[in-house]
Parts: C-alpha cells; sequence; structure tokens
C-alpha cells in the first residue's frame, strides 16, 4: 500500500477517528456509531471506504459485523496509527473518542458479566447483546 493511499483515507477527519479507534480493538458498526454520533448508514458508508482500499476488514459475528484492522497491517499504515495515538491527548476529539470508547466498552464488560443493571443512555441499549468475543486487545 502507498502512502499517499493511506492519506487519502485519513484526511477525512470521522474516517481518521475511526481509524484510531480500530487501533484499540475490534468494534462492531453500533459501538463505532456510539462513539462518533453518526448514524450508521454515515458509519457503515465510511466503513466501506476503508474497506475498500483495504485499511479495515470486516468480519460476520452472528447480526454483527466487527470490523479491525488487517491482519499484519501495511508498515505505512502502523506508523500512521503510532503517530496517531502520539499526538491523541493534543487532539481534544481523539481524546473524548477513546473516553467513550473505554466507557462503552466497560459497560459491555459489566453486561457481559451479568452485573449491569441497566443501559447508561437510551442509544446504549442497543449494545445488550454484543458478544463478549467481539473484544480482543491489541
Amino acid at each position: 500500500m502507498r502512502l499517499i493511499e493511506i492519506y487519502h483515507c485519513l484526511c477525512d477527519e470521522t474516517r481518521l477517528r475511526i481509524m484510531h479507534l480500530l487501533a484499540q480493538a475490534p468494534l462492531c458498526v453500533c459501538h463505532l456509531q456510539e462513539v462518533l454520533g453518526l448514524s450508521q448508514v454515515a458509519t457503515s458508508k465510511h466503513l466501506a471506504y476503508l474497506r475498500k482500499r483495504g485499511l479495515v476488514v470486516a468480519r460476520r459475528q452472528g447480526q454483527w459485523v466487527i470490523y479491525s484492522l488487517p491482519p499484519g497491517p501495511p508498515r505505512e499504515l502502523e506508523w500512521q496509527l503510532r503517530c496517531l495515538a502520539d499526538c491523541r491527548e493534543a487532539h481534544p476529539l481523539l481524546a473524548a473518542d477513546l473516553r467513550t470508547f473505554q466507557t462503552i466498552r466497560f459497560d459491555c464488560e459489566r453486561r457481559s458479566e451479568g452485573l449491569a443493571t441497566a443501559p447508561r443512555s437510551p442509544s446504549s441499549s442497543r449494545h445488550r447483546r454484543v458478544p463478549p468475543t467481539t473484544r480482543t486487545s491489541r
């Protein structure tokens, strides 16, 4: 993959945010849309763009489509993701995305352990059925 192709994908703020989140862990569309504050359609369009260019891969797990970075991502992509991780604290939106991601992940883990009693918000109720195997660490 050429570096310029990666930059074309990352020049959009939403796609940059998606890549930053997927560098943390594989996620389903509903988790990404929750963090990004976008509709399912808008989120899916950005994911399709990234998938077509080989920056993300998708796998179906029951009714969910789980997105992740490709196995053994290109070296140029790894460089950009490291750079993104290094500067996330200086970028308020990336830092906020990461905090929201961690909250969602924690809520899902609590639900999978049977500890949660109610969703955080009306929109988070869609996360009740997230299978625990979708969360892996990188």
